[in-house]
């Protein structure tokens, strides 16, 4: 079989090398992930690049600059905490319990994949976004200006406008909940790349969850809802931190992605939490 002429700018770059590397360092999907890197490079060195950054543990969706989510392209820069396919279970749930024209809070938005999801199938949607790290935010931004979200850069519910209090119809959040003693055993692309803010929930992975569902209830209209991801083993424990503040709980599990998310409801008639923005839990 003749040799394959070398790549050119002219010449799409084959992806049988890449697939040999890839396979080598261990990536699972190394022909699919092949394909993606051939199609973003234009040229061989550039491929070449391209697969030495994923050999070298980057998350695929950090070399390629975005991530599929919810059937949208989401940009994810580096050090961005890459979206989860299981927490598309998340976003179907909020669009199940919101409609056109919803208020919707997403906290800890890393990329923002979560509301953009939310405002692409809603069509309509007055959407904030929250995150701490100022390289999401930039990102977050980048992503959600299509559909005239507002991202803010500070700690959960801190920097949102008060003029929210009350009105949020849906706040989701994908809060880190990853115990603290099992950081080291994620992999090397989640816990090297991903910013540890960003998966670090303490001691049992619930100390962000019991943050959130501590402050939703000032944030959330009368049957308004939250939704937190969370593991299935932690389900439990974050329906009895819901139930402590007066949140209707409920869980949902989806076994098809391996998605757990618990639910909490603002009962219709409350009064909701009182204290100000300076003395109220974030």
């Amino acid at each position: 079989m003749p040799a394959s002429p070398p790549s050119s700018p002219s010449t799409p770059p084959t992806r049988a090398s890449a697939v040999g590397r890839l396979r080598a360092a261990g990536c699972v999907f190394a022909e699919d992930e092949a394909a993606l890197l051939v199609a973003a490079a234009r040229t061989a060195a550039e491929l070449d690049a391209l697969v030495e950054r994923r050999v070298a543990g980057e998350p695929l969706e950090h070399v390629l600059g975005w991530a599929e989510f919810c059937g949208l392209r989401i940009a994810v820069d580096a050090g961005v905490f890459v979206p989860r396919r299981r927490t598309e279970f998340l976003v179907r749930l909020a669009v199940d319990l919101a409609a056109p024209g919803a208020v919707a809070v997403d906290l800890c938005c890393g990329s923002g994949a979560v509301g953009a999801a939310l405002a692409a199938a809603l069509g309509r949607v007055e959407l904030h976004a929250v995150d701490v790290e100022p390289a999401a935010v930039a990102c977050a931004r980048r992503n959600l200006a299509p559909a005239g979200g507002r991202v803010y850069q500070g700690d959960l519910t801190e920097p949102l406008p008060a003029t929210l209090r009350g009105r949020v119809d849906v706040l989701v959040a994908n809060v880190p909940y990853v115990p603290t003693e099992a950081i080291g055993l994620m992999p090397p692309e989640a816990r090297v790349h991903e910013p540890r803010a960003a998966l670090d929930g303490g001691p049992d992975g619930l100390d962000v969850l019991r943050r959130v569902a501590a402050a939703a209830p000032r944030w959330l209209a009368p049957g308004g809802h939250l939704l937190i991801e969370t593991g299935e083993r932690q389900a439990p424990a974050a329906l009895a931190a819901f139930a402590a503040h007066d949140l209707a709980p409920r869980v949902a599990h989806s076994d098809a992605v391996g998605a757990t998310v618990v639910i909490g409801t603002r009962p219709v008639g409350s009064a909701g939490a009182c204290g100000s923005a300076g003395s109220a839990p974030s």
